[in-house]
């Protein structure tokens, strides 16, 4: 634990990394957190060890969570870490997506910040896995100026290798076209794109850091992936990168779900099926043909429970979570009543234009309430404590729940042999 009457300097610190009213403040603090937690054997890592473990045969079994955190960050992060230390676990991830960063009001240094401060605040030990999730090509803005939307996407993947996230997760799946006729000529863009941005990350890793990559090859929420268009990608891909180049870690795929899940006209979530048997055969591959960790799933936090055990079955190498534990936050009977109808006017007001026809506001809301995140960060940060902390215990015990199924428990001495720390000033 941080030395005696640490705890609270620390909790300020936070505070003040996320709430000072101006920059030079909020840099500080954030210096101070990586300082103090760096001090303490808390590090920001790269998985890509682990992953190349994998697909070396060397272990088997188990599936990494990884964790989106939208709002009251610190304190989520804290649950998350006391979950992991309950169980002995070391194999897991916090990320944010590209949409995330900019609609949940957290630049990556604030995120990285929070988090190292909440393993130093439970005690936590060794390396923490920070990632860019879905740094995602937009579609329309490529097509309008392609150089300025990947040049965009740089400029964040530069902003977060600098400040700890070692984990990037590129999502150019985007630009696949179903329409063209050879599934090479639908991956090209994406197998283009995804290579050149693994070159600039390559080129700005710091040293002793192999940044873990990830790619994908079939949006979510489309139709399922399969073998070809994963062979279809990878050759393209390959040919563009270049030898001596490390490649991607492991590959995002569609297997059956959706973000955020299908919501029902009366707003709750219609059940979904995932093709395991899909998920399965791409993870092998992956693994045998490509040297990768194993394949992706996203869309998972909304899956009934026994689907969780599936996964390290079926050989996944990483589940992705987000709305699931949102979910926990703003259906909690202890989430105050007035900040819930604050929200929903907000909706309402300021993002109507994003309404589906035929939507009915229970799947409006549900839909758009990732977006209040921002708006409302400082008064969902500082909810009243007997609330908050109640809440908080329920999402450890939904963290725990979840690490069990995924069969973290006890990876910490796996992710010690295979992953090493940043050297000095990394």
């Amino acid at each position: 634990m941080p030395p005696a009457g640490a705890a609270p300097d620390l909790d300020a610190l936070v505070e003040t990394s996320a709430f000072a009213a101006s920059e030079p403040a909020r840099e500080a603090a954030r210096r101070d957190i990586v300082s103090l937690a760096r001090s303490h054997g808390v590090y920001p890592a790269s998985i890509y060890g682990l992953y190349e473990a994998a697909g070396r045969g060397l272990y088997h079994g188990v599936s990494v969570p990884a964790i989106n955190i939208r709002g009251i960050t610190y304190r989520v992060a804290r649950a998350v870490f006391r979950a992991a230390l309950a169980i002995n676990a070391g194999a897991f991830t916090f990320e944010i997506a590209r949409s995330e960063i900019v609609y949940t009001g957290q630049r990556p240094a604030e995120y990285a910040a929070s988090v190292l401060a909440a393993a130093l605040r439970e005690g936590f030990r060794g390396p923490v896995f920070l990632q860019g999730d879905h740094y995602q090509v937009k579609p329309a803005d490529f097509r309008r100026d392609p150089r300025a939307e990947i040049d965009d996407i740089k400029a964040l993947i530069k902003e977060s290798i600098a400040t700890g996230f070692y984990n990037i997760d590129i999502d150019a799946s985007t630009l696949v076209d179903i329409y063209r006729p050879t599934l090479a000529e639908q991956q090209e863009d994406n197998a283009g794109v995804t290579a050149e941005l693994t070159q600039f990350i390559r080129a700005g890793e710091p040293k002793g850091v192999s940044v873990s990559v990830g790619g994908e090859i079939g949006e979510i929420g489309r139709g399922n992936s399969t073998v070809a268009d994963l062979d279809a990608f990878m050759d393209g891909y390959n040919g563009r990168l270049g030898k001596g180049v490390k490649g991607i870690s492991k590959i995002s795929v569609q297997t059956g779900t959706t973000h955020g899940g299908v919501v029902l006209p009366d707003g709750s979530l219609a059940r979904v099926k995932i093709d395991f048997d899909t998920l399965r055969e791409l993870s092998r591959v992956a693994r045998e043909v490509y040297g990768m960790g194993g394949a992706v799933q996203h869309g998972a936090s909304t899956l009934p429970d026994a689907a969780f055990d599936m996964f390290p079955r079926v050989g996944a190498a990483e589940v992705h979570l987000a709305t699931g534990f949102q979910n926990l936050i703003y259906d909690s009977p202890r989430f105050p009543a007035d900040l819930g109808a604050a929200i929903r006017r907000y909706l309402f007001s300021h993002h109507s234009d994003e309404r589906r026809p035929g939507e009915t506001d229970e799947q409006f809301i549900y839909r758009t309430r990732k977006k209040a995140w921002g708006e409302f960060k400082a008064e969902t940060w500082h909810l009243p404590e007997a609330g908050l902390g109640a809440i908080m215990e329920e999402m450890e015990g939904r963290f725990r729940l979840i690490f069990g199924k995924l069969n973290i428990a006890d990876t910490a001495a796996l992710v010690a042999r295979y992953v090493s720390a940043p050297a000095a000033g990394g």
